[in-house]
């Protein structure tokens, strides 16, 4: 009897073809697309087009012609409303907070590896596949389940997508599938290719499912309305607290931005803090923005919690280099502190940790120190 699996299938070409070398090793595939778009003929607040350039109504449509092409069954699921629950309400908080949201981690953690993947489960699937860049790994004579699996970076170091899987545990990783993690994105254009896959040269996606125009001021300002304050325009000062200028509301900025600020010093100038209930933001120099030590909530490791001190390698956003750091316990929470000055450690975002190529685990940063 054939395993099933199911493929959580945007449309795109990378889950397309996890789907179709599944297909070829013999595994009965599902194919299921998450329905994260408005209904048809629905507009989505602060966009200028009327659904997502994936996972809506276009999305649906490739999947589907790619499942009949790999004749394969192919269902959509209604996650619209867990998609506003758990990452729209967020995303928006956290921009009127001050905070730069990573809304991808969020999608992965309560929506395709929990919900998705129970759904799969129930389906008598053992197993949830996505094209994601990343590799599960056994580790070698391991006799315990809790600990026996890792998370590690894809081949293709450029397309590696680990930083947005760090949330998973051991429970989820042994029902997950990566087929993609020993390839690299030519590869799969080319096996795409072979497989006579329709959207073998469809571009990638580089937005956000909910913001079509990749815009989160416009799609916060029609999901917000004018009455929050922290849409207004306010003061922009230095760290004395002089005041250099006006921005056009806090929430429209983020930790080491440069563009935009309208302020000529002779120098080039970023965002430094944001103090939302006042309504300002704090610019300063590049080095003014650059900063050693901070706290992370909510901390997760895949395989075991940390107990001392560890040196790892950590990364603060997606597209930003690893640089060695120490990890220690401080007062409930996560301390980390790099080994040398890093630029715009940003409150909201992700901090995942490294050793090598095998994700530790990570958190969401809350505080910077110095």
């Amino acid at each position: 009897m054939k395993k099933r699996v199911v493929v959580a299938m945007s449309g795109g070409v990378d889950s397309s073809v996890a789907a179709g070398i599944l297909k070829e090793k013999g595994w009965e595939v599902v194919g299921i697309t998450m329905c994260l778009g408005p209904a048809s003929g629905q507009n989505i607040p602060g966009s200028r087009r009327s659904r997502p350039s994936c996972c809506g109504l276009t999305g649906i449509e490739d999947a589907r012609r790619v499942c009949h092409t790999l004749g394969i069954k192919h269902y959509v699921l209604n996650f619209r409303g867990a998609l506003e629950e758990k990452v729209i309400k967020d995303f928006c908080g956290e921009y009127l907070s001050g905070r730069t949201p990573n809304p991808c981690v969020r999608c992965n953690q309560y929506l395709k590896f929990d919900m998705l993947l129970k759904k799969a489960l129930s389906l008598d699937a053992g197993y949830l596949a996505t094209g994601h860049y990343a590799r599960i790994q056994k580790v070698p004579g391991a006799r315990c389940q809790v600990s026996g699996l890792k998370l590690k970076k894809g081949k293709d170091k450029s397309k590696d997508q680990s930083y947005f899987l760090y949330r998973l545990t051991q429970d989820q990783l042994k029902h997950i599938l990566f087929p993609l993690g020993n390839h690299t994105k030519v590869q799969v254009r080319q096996i795409a290719r072979k497989m006579k896959l329709p959207v073998a040269d469809k571009p990638g996606s580089q937005e956000i499912c909910f913001l079509p125009d990749n815009d989160y001021r416009a799609f916060l300002s029609a999901r917000v309305g004018a009455k929050h304050k922290n849409l207004h325009p306010g003061p922009v000062v230095n760290r004395q607290g002089e005041v250099l200028g006006q921005h056009k509301g806090s929430a429209f900025y983020t930790i080491g931005q440069r563009e935009g600020l309208g302020i000529a010093l002779g120098y080039p100038v970023y965002v430094i803090d944001i103090d939302p209930k006042a309504n300002r933001i704090v610019v300063g120099s590049k080095e003014e923005a650059c900063s050693k030590s901070f706290l992370v909530n909510e901390p997760h490791f895949i395989s075991s919690r940390l107990k001392n001190k560890v040196v790892s390698r950590v990364k603060i956003r997606y597209n930003c280099k690893e640089e060695r750091a120490q990890l220690q316990l401080f007062k409930g929470a996560l301390k980390v502190d790099f080994f040398k000055p890093q630029f715009a450690i940003t409150p909201g975002q992700s901090a995942v940790f490294y050793q090598k190529d095998t994700i530790l685990g990570g958190g969401i940063i809350s505080r910077v120190l110095d």
